[in-house]
């Protein structure tokens, strides 16, 4: 099959994307999709919807309209009743450019994309993500650079096409006169893992099998891909806002504590020490609970450096000893971070203490967020002291703290440990959480 402009079934129509073409709007984008034109503007307001008012979530909205000469006849403009279809994809690319933005990062702001076709000739749906993108990626470089942002909330690129199927033949972007005579039409939101966003397709003249969705879903992936192509190059060194990572501080000095962290965080965030962050104060532990103190070190890192904040508060609480060393674990025999003393002083304080001299491990993780309230997730580990230390590996206490294995935390590898450490058992709560977002 001949198709009505020359192209190949997998090729789209020519595009290109002009960024910065409103100079009054905070972001915008003119994408042209062969004969179909889009104008995406990004207007930032420093508000929230009612549904978010008393958070500090951020939201993305859109709207979408065709001007009156796009399509050739006259398209009478939108009134007090707005045009159902209009409305109807004005949704479809709020939830699309939704999913690119971590709203919890955003701050209690909108965002609003208004999407204006200006020629109409397929598309232009498809054409308002990938083009909105482009303009919402612009308005967040301007936050940044203004001061209202610290970071990127752009954790996806997000674009999408339309494929459809023509006298058995699936077909990649169609033009107008194509679209009018599909059996199958279809659209495809993805993100860059080529993860779905939305999908809708429906047969208009008769009902499509698995097989021929295969076929359309791996026509959209190539055309996606190359619009995650345009999108980049038309941002150039804007392009730094697309899939950053949240930056969090691991506010501590206890480097045997920072590398255990991270190994447990994995690649979630960029993860940072206090130094890279700038931080230089001190941090009070005059808590009189390891979750007291876990939030104190966390909030005043945060409040300090403008970053997300991970304190860890942990200790010893020994049964016969009524907690101790509890809070004070640390610096137990005076000085802080002494395993020396600390260990020489809970020995000689257990050494009529007989067997089985049961104890705890606790651990209290606090997240401080700059735009969520801090959250705390606590994990115990229960053991026994043993009477004489046992190991090489692990800190602080480890060599006496035996497990229920049968091994002191010092005898126990990296991975033995860190899977059913107090910390690990903190962390585990904590990663759940953050799934569950």
């Amino acid at each position: 099959m001949q198709r009505i402009d020359g192209r190949s079934p997998e090729t789209l129509r020519p595009v290109s994307l002009q960024p910065g073409f409103i100079r009054t709007a905070a972001g915008s984008c003119l994408i042209a999709c062969g004969g179909t034109r889009v104008l995406c503007t990004a207007s930032v307001e420093e508000k929230q919807p009612p549904f978010l008012k008393g958070s500090s979530m951020g939201w993305i909205t859109a709207e979408y309209a065709m001007l009156p000469a796009s399509t050739g006849q006259r398209k009478q403009r939108d009134g007090v009743k707005k045009d159902g279809r209009g409305v109807e994809i004005g949704r479809l690319i709020g939830r699309a450019l939704r999913k690119a933005v971590d709203m919890s990062c955003l701050g209690p702001r909108t965002i609003t994309i208004d999407c204006d076709v200006l020629e109409a000739d397929g598309g232009t749906r498809t054409a308002a993500i990938t083009g909105g993108f482009v303009a919402l990626c612009q308005a967040i470089d301007g936050l940044i650079r203004n001061g209202q942002l610290r970071e990127s909330p752009i954790r996806h690129q997000v674009a999408a096409v339309s494929c459809g199927i023509i006298g058995g033949l699936p077909l990649l972007d169609l033009c107008y006169r194509e679209d009018s005579i599909a059996g199958t039409d279809m659209n495809v939101v993805m993100n860059e893992q080529f993860r779905f966003i939305e999908l809708q397709g429906t047969g208009e003249t008769q009902a499509f099998s698995l097989g021929e969705l295969a076929k359309l879903i791996s026509l959209a992936q190539t055309g996606i891909e190359r619009l995650f192509g345009f999108q980049l190059e038309a941002l150039g060194e804007m392009a730094y806002v697309v899939g950053q990572k949240e930056t969090l501080v691991i506010a501590s000095n206890n480097q045997h504590k920072i590398q255990e962290l991270r190994g447990m965080l994995g690649e979630r965030f960029n993860l940072i020490g206090l130094k890279e962050a700038g931080f230089e104060g001190e941090m009070e532990e005059t808590g009189a609970t390891f979750g007291e103190n876990a939030i104190l070190k966390a909030e005043t890192v945060r409040n300090a450096t403008g970053y997300a904040a991970l304190a860890d508060d942990s200790g010893l609480m020994v049964d016969a000893l009524g907690g101790a060393p509890g809070v004070y674990s640390a610096r137990f025999a005076g000085e802080h971070g002494n395993d020396a003393a600390n260990n020489a002083l809970l020995m000689e304080k257990l050494k009529d203490v007989p067997a089985p001299r049961t104890a705890s491990f606790v651990s209290a993780l606090a997240l401080a967020h700059p735009y969520l309230p801090t959250r705390l997730f606590e994990g115990v580990c229960p053991g026994s002291v043993t009477f004489a230390p046992r190991g090489e590996n692990g800190f602080g206490y480890d060599p006496y703290f035996e497990y229920e294995n049968g091994k002191t935390f010092a005898e126990m590898t990296e991975q033995e440990k860190s899977s059913v450490s107090h910390r690990a058992r903190a962390m585990a709560k904590l990663l759940e959480a953050l799934e569950s977002e």
